[in-house]
Parts: structure tokens; sequence; C-alpha cells
């Protein structure tokens, strides 16, 4: 099956261009609403059930809710700045679905039209490179505000974004590393034909992970809307449909992260288990595999499933953890997140030249890989949280307070009483 022509190619565009930003929009609707659900059931409770059948139409009231609202416009705001901050922080995460393939080709009569709305070569740094953009959205808020409260919560959010950017790029350098292409499409064949990268990268995994988080400022790194300390932050003075479009861009960052995640460390696409799925173009326009539209729906299926359940880790996260400090975020991304980068990539690479050497290439590559991220994923997850080096705030105060010296215990927190002490490792010993 030949290519497109040049009409059946801006026709497929188009439609491809509609039909995906309608999607992502409807589907961040939805999250909101799974959001709601889930939250209630964690806390035994019901949560949205009166607007439609089961709730399912609350997403449409609340929008509807924010678009009747009251418009509100500080005397003092940059009015032009003001009302398009809310519009720089959306765009990233809509027009980063443009470079994420999300099924196998399908056959037409014109031709196989490939599932990815723009099927750029430079995917890879076209995704770095506009994910960074949202910040300008958060700063551009707090400043046009013209409000103490706003412009503190957007310096002390795009400080944070900022920080966990370095710490997301260069979770991805491993990727580049083992994958030597940065077309995303690529990517997803390469993981067809080989492992995962999830089982040879789960160490970058992790931290991606960890700074998506941070990026989406979703719990524990949610402190841009840190309500009791900041007065709801960066965007304290906004009301209605402005208001709103914040949260519609935190949303639809989930959405795209989450699918960012299913295409670079669990195979797109891809179904666990069946080769009849390896379609891929060559820069040649020769076609792998043998296209079927059945098999077009098989793997859009197997993408929304992979890009839900890592949504719904989202959520489970945000309802099951804590908030951290600020100096702790902080922390965590410039003392531990970004030096372990650093020096998971230098072991990375000098494991990948070595296996090379020894004759090991495609599979087996990706086999040693594994095992080596294994036995590092153990280093980072038993030994390196397990107060060894990642202290608590008690151990800092104790510490402090014994002149430097190694505290031979650690003091109970004040619901514990009085008389209490907290040994290393945490099992609490009371007076007799």
């Amino acid at each position: 099956m030949g290519p497109l022509s040049m009409t059946a190619f801006l026709v497929a565009a188009v439609a491809k261009a509609v039909i995906v930003f309608s999607v992502v929009m409807i589907t961040v609707a939805l999250i909101t609403l799974a959001e709601r659900r889930f939250a209630a059931f964690i806390q035994d409770r019901s949560g949205p059930n009166r607007v439609g059948p089961w709730g399912l139409l609350q997403p449409l009231a609340d929008g509807l809710k924010n678009l009747v609202k009251e418009e509100s416009m500080p005397g003092l705001a940059s009015k032009g700045l003001f009302i398009l901050a809310p519009m720089i922080a959306i765009f990233p995460a809509l027009v980063l679905f443009a470079v994420i393939p999300f099924a196998a080709p399908l056959p037409t009569r014109w031709g196989l039209v490939p599932m990815i709305v723009a099927d750029l070569p430079i995917g890879f740094l076209y995704i770095v490179a506009l994910a960074s953009l949202g910040v300008y959205g958060i700063i551009l808020g707090g400043w046009a505000s013209n409000s103490k409260y706003a412009l503190l919560g957007s310096l002390r959010a795009s400080a944070q974004m900022i920080s966990y950017e370095i710490g997301l790029g260069m979770s991805l350098v491993p990727i580049l590393m083992i994958g030597g292409n940065v077309s995303l499409p690529a990517i997803v064949a390469q993981q067809q034909e080989e492992l995962w990268f999830i089982l040879p990268l789960m160490v970058g995994f992790v931290f991606y992970v960890i700074s998506t988080l941070a990026e989406t400022n979703r719990l524990p790194f949610d402190m841009p809307e840190a309500e009791s300390e900041l007065v709801t932050g960066y965007h304290t003075e906004y009301s209605s449909m402005k208001f709103a479009m914040f949260f519609i861009a935190e949303y639809a960052n989930v959405l795209t992260q989450a699918a960012l995640i299913a295409t670079f460390f669990f195979g797109g696409w891809d179904i666990p288990f069946w080769t009849g799925d390896n379609i891929s173009v060559l820069a040649d326009g020769s076609v792998v595999g043998a296209p079927v539209w059945w098999k077009t729906l098989l793997t859009l299926a197997a993408f929304g499933i992979k890009t839900g359940v890592f949504v719904f880790v989202f959520i489970w996260i945000r309802w099951t953890l804590p908030r951290f400090r600020y100096d702790q975020v902080m922390a965590l991304g410039w003392k531990v997140v970004i030096p372990l980068l650093v020096l998971y990539i230098a072991m990375l690479g000098g494991a990948v030249l070595a296996f090379q050497d020894a004759g090991l290439s495609g599979r087996s590559l990706g086999l040693a890989l594994t095992g080596l991220n294994v036995v590092l994923a153990a280093a980072l997850l038993f030994w390196l949280d397990r107060g060894r080096v990642i202290r608590g705030s008690a151990y800092a105060a104790a510490l402090a307070s014994a002149g430097g010296a190694e505290p031979r215990s650690l003091p109970a927190s004040p619901s514990q009483g009085r008389g209490q002490e907290v040994p290393e490792h945490g099992a609490v010993k009371t007076e007799e």
C-alpha cells in the first residue's frame, strides 16, 4: 500500500488534529470526574452523584458553572498578560499530543494513514522543548496579577518546575542512548522488536515519574497550589473560566504525561506477547508488517488502557501521599534526583559500551541492562531510602542540637507526648 496523495494527506491531517483535540478535551473532563469519585472512595463518601446518571454529567455542570460565573479583573493588573497566561499554560499539554503515536497505521483506499497527528523526525526534542513552556503561563499569571500573594506563588512554582524539568529531560537521555532515535514511532518500533524500555531502564523510569509528578504540580509536589500557605498561589486573582483553564492545563498535562510514559517505557500501542501488531513505515516508505483496520483498533485500545492505568496511578498518588515541604521538594530535585541521574547515565553509558564490546546487541543487550537496572533499583529503593542517606526533618533537628554529632535517638513528634524517643530507624520507644 502506497503513501497518501497530497490532498488525502491534508484531509487526514486535519481530521486527526480535530479528533485528537476533541478526544483529549473530553478525556480531561472525565478525568476530573474520575478523580473526584476515586477520592470519595478513599475517603468513604459518595462523591459527585447528583448531575446525570451516576454523576456522569458533573464535568458538564462544572464547565457551565465556570462559564457563567462573574469575571473579575484586578484593577492594577496587566490585562493583556493576565488574559494570556491561562492560554500559555494550557497550550503545551495540548500540542504535545501531536507527536505521540496512538495506534498502528490504518490502511484506507487512499493509502496508509499513520496514527499520529505529526510524525516529526525530532519528536523527542519537540516534547522536551514545548513541555518547558508551561512555566511561562504560571510566572506570567502571578506577575500580571500585580498581587504579592500571586507573585510569591508563581516564583515558587516556577522554581520547582524549572528544577524538575532538568530531571525530566535527563531521565529521557537513557532512551536515546539505547534507542538511537528521536522519533517516537521509531522508539515504539524498537520496543516491539526487542524489550519494553521499562525493563532495561527501570531506574530511569522511577526518576521520570518523580519528575513528572513535580512538573505537573501533583501531590506530593503541589506547592504551587498550597492553599494554606499561599492563598491558592499564582492564580489567586483569577476567577471564572480563566481560573478553570489553569486546572484544565493541569489535568491535560496529567493525560499527556501518562501517554508519554506509555510511549517511552511501555511500548506505546504495542500489544504484549503478540507480533501481529509489529507494523511500521520505514524511511523509504516501505511498510513492515500487515496493516489491517482491526489491528489499528486493537492497538488503539492497548494504548488507551496503558494511558488510563497511569492516569489512575497519578490520582492514586495524589490521594495517598502527604505533601512535602518546599525545602524538601527542592532538596529532592537538586540534591538527589539530578546527581543520581548523572551517576545513572554515566554508569549506563559505560555498561552499554562494555556489553556491546562483549558482542551483545538487541534483545540480549536489553536483558543485560535489565539485570544491571535490577541491581541499581535494589540499591535505590532498599538502601537509599532507609534512613542512611535521606533523613527526615526530625533527624536534621536532632543533628543540629547535637552540634553535628550523630544523635543516638530522634525526638518524637508532638502527638506522641513528652518523654518519648524515636530511635534512628523509626521504632518508637516510650518511657517506662
